[in-house]
């Protein structure tokens, strides 16, 4: 079994590049989803499991993910360097596929995959230059195999669907910052280019411990 944790040994090696700064979507996006989980796993515990549905079955795993939604959003903006808008895409995706299969929640069990199969699509629509599906899987936690499933349930259960206007792009950076102005205080602002990639060396990646990402439907981590 395994688990991402920031001082694994086998961790992805570190950018040779200057860091720069964090986009704040990252932070809104995860002060947003973490509010949703905590409203829905309550919600779950009251309604029983069945209160779950069985839409999202293919995202749930045996347990949940040690690594907390920040960190995991921030790890893949860190090793695929895709553009701040996909992570709003990404958002826009999981919010159509919930209002398409009502009675599914985003819950512990399942908002990992959601999020690493959502932004790897929305990478592909968006940005001109992207790494291929093995990368985002080592990053993300999950066999090669598996988020090659996960992307195809993903795009059926869309129908497809993965246009987003920018009017449909603009209400979604406002509807995340007025959650974050209700209920933080804070007044942030979300990126909204969209940045081409340029990608030259990818670096060597090892094998890395995911204990909590192994799922019933996968072989059970990186191989």
């Amino acid at each position: 079994m395994l688990a991402i944790t920031d001082d694994d040994p086998n961790r992805l090696p570190d950018h040779t590049e200057p860091d720069t700064a964090t986009p704040r979507v990252l932070s809104i996006l995860s002060f947003v989803l973490e509010r949703l989980v905590n409203r829905n796993e309550l919600l779950s515990l009251s309604k029983g499991p069945g209160r779950l549905g069985k839409n999202l079955e293919a995202f749930h795993g045996v347990r949940s993910p040690a690594i907390t939604i920040p960190k995991y959003l921030d790890r893949i903006y860190k090793y695929t360097d895709c553009s701040p808008a996909c992570f709003v895409v990404g958002y826009v995706y999981i919010d159509r596929l919930i209002h398409r299969h009502p009675g599914s929640l985003v819950v512990s069990l399942n908002v990992h995959r959601l999020l690493v199969t959502s932004i790897m699509v929305a990478a592909k629509v968006l940005d001109d230059v992207h790494y291929n599906n093995a990368f985002y899987a080592r990053v993300g936690g999950v066999t090669n195999v598996e988020l090659n499933r996960l992307e195809v349930e993903f795009l059926f259960m869309l129908d497809f669907e993965l246009t987003v206007s920018s009017r449909v792009f603009e209400s979604y950076c406002l509807h995340l910052e007025r959650e974050m102005i209700l209920w933080n205080g804070t007044i942030p602002k979300i990126e909204r280019g969209i940045h081409t990639n340029a990608i030259e060396d990818i670096a060597e990646i090892s094998v890395e411990d995911m204990e909590s990402f192994s799922s019933p439907l996968s072989n059970g981590g990186l191989t």
